[in-house]
C-alpha cells in the first residue's frame, strides 16, 4: 500500500469547530460579547490571586503604570511616563499622569491620618491639631495637582476615546448584558469600569472626617471598594473601626481642634467642587460643543453613556451629592 493511502486512511476529517470556526459566521465572533478562553482564564486566574475583578480598574490604570524617566528627577509629568497605553495619545498620558500626581499629593494626607488616630488614642490634642493641619495642606495640594487637567487633557480626546475604554460592562447601557467570559461563567458577568471612586484617598478622608453620604451614593462608593487591593480596602475598614474623630472634637471642647477638623472638611468640601468643574468640563461641555460644530474627526461614544462616570454613575448628580454632604459634616460649637 502507498504511504500516501495510509496517510489518507488516518487523517482526521475536517471540520471547522476543530478550528473554532463558526458553521453560521465563519471566522466572525458569534457573539462578540465573548472574551475568548485563552484570554478570559489567566485574566481571571491572575486577578482572583490579587483579589481584584477582572477589567482594567484604577490601580491598573494608575497606580501601577508609572515610571520615572531620570529616577534622580523631581515627580513631574516631564519625568514621568506611563508604562502601558491604549487609544488617546498625549491625553492620555496626561490623564494618567495627572492622576499619579494627585494620588502623590495624597501621601501627607494619608500619614496625617495615621498621626491624627494614635494621637487621640494616646491623647495628644498637640500631636492631633497638627495632623488635621497636615491633612488640609494635602487635601488643597490634592486640588491642585488635579488642575494639571486642563493643561494635559484634551476635552474632546477623553470624551470621545479615552472614557470609552475605561466603560465597564455594569451600569453601562452600552453593554447591558454584560461580557461573557469563556470558560468562566457561561453567563455574562458585569464589572464597573476603571473610576477615581476607586482611588482608596477619598473613602480614608472621609471615613476619618465622618462625612456621611446619601443611600445611592454611599451604596456605589461601597462598591467601589472591591475594586480596590484588598489591603487598601483593609486601611478604609481601619479607619472605620478607629475612635470618632467628630465626637472626640466636639467633646474636647477645644476651639483650634474644631477649627482645624472644620478646615479639612472645607477643603474636602472644595475638592469636590473642583473636581464637579472638571467633570463638567469634560464629560458635558465637550460633547456640547462637539455637536455644534459637527466637524471634529473623533469618533462619537455611544449616546447611553452620556453624561455617566466611568464607574457607571450619573456622574453629575452623583458628585454635587456626595460634596453637599461632605460640607453637611461641618461641627458647630455647642451653646
Amino acid at each position: 500500500m502507498e504511504p500516501q493511502s495510509q496517510n489518507l486512511k488516518t487523517a482526521p476529517f475536517l471540520t471547522l469547530g476543530r478550528f473554532h470556526i463558526s458553521e453560521d459566521y465563519g471566522f466572525l465572533l458569534p457573539n462578540p460579547l465573548i472574551l475568548p478562553r485563552n484570554l478570559a482564564l489567566p485574566f481571571v486566574e491572575v486577578s482572583k490571586n490579587l483579589g481584584l475583578p477582572p477589567i482594567l480598574l484604577h490601580s491598573d490604570l494608575v497606580l501601577a503604570n508609572w515610571a520615572t524617566r531620570n529616577p534622580g528627577g523631581p515627580l513631574e509629568i516631564r519625568n514621568l511616563d506611563t508604562i502601558f497605553s491604549f487609544p488617546g495619545g498625549e491625553s492620555l498620558r496626561g490623564f494618567i499622569l495627572v492622576t499619579v500626581l494627585v494620588e502623590k499629593a495624597a501621601v501627607p494626607g494619608i500619614k496625617a491620618l495615621v498621626q491624627a488616630v494614635n494621637a487621640i488614642l494616646q491623647p495628644s490634642p498637640d500631636s492631633l491639631l497638627q495632623a488635621l493641619q497636615r491633612l488640609r495642606v494635602s487635601i488643597q495640594d490634592i486640588t491642585g495637582a488635579l488642575g494639571q487637567m486642563h493643561d494635559y487633557v484634551n476635552p474632546d480626546v477623553f470624551y470621545s476615546v479615552i472614557r470609552i475604554f475605561l466603560s465597564g460592562w455594569k451600569d453601562n447601557p452600552a453593554l447591558p448584558v454584560g461580557l461573557v467570559y469563556e470558560g468562566v461563567s457561561k453567563e455574562p458577568l458585569s464589572y464597573s469600569g476603571g473610576s477615581a471612586a476607586q482611588s482608596t484617598i477619598l473613602h480614608a478622608f472621609d471615613e476619618f472626617l465622618g462625612v456621611r453620604h446619601s443611600k445611592e451614593s454611599a451604596d456605589f462608593l461601597h462598591r467601589m471598594r472591591d475594586y480596590m487591593p484588598p489591603s487598601h480596602r483593609a486601611f478604609i475598614e481601619e479607619i472605620c473601626g478607629a475612635p470618632s474623630l467628630r465626637t472626640h472634637v466636639l467633646s474636647s471642647g477645644n476651639g483650634q481642634l474644631l477649627t482645624a477638623y472644620n478646615q479639612c472638611v472645607e477643603s474636602l468640601a472644595a475638592l469636590r467642587t473642583y473636581h464637579l468643574a472638571l467633570v463638567t468640563k469634560y464629560l458635558i461641555t465637550a460633547p456640547s460643543k462637539a455637536k455644534a460644530r459637527r466637524t471634529s474627526h473623533l469618533p462619537r461614544p455611544p449616546q447611553a453613556l452620556e453624561e455617566r462616570g466611568t464607574g457607571g454613575s450619573a456622574v453629575m448628580s452623583f458628585l454635587k451629592s456626595v460634596r453637599d454632604k461632605t460640607l453637611e459634616a461641618l461641627l458647630h460649637p455647642s451653646g
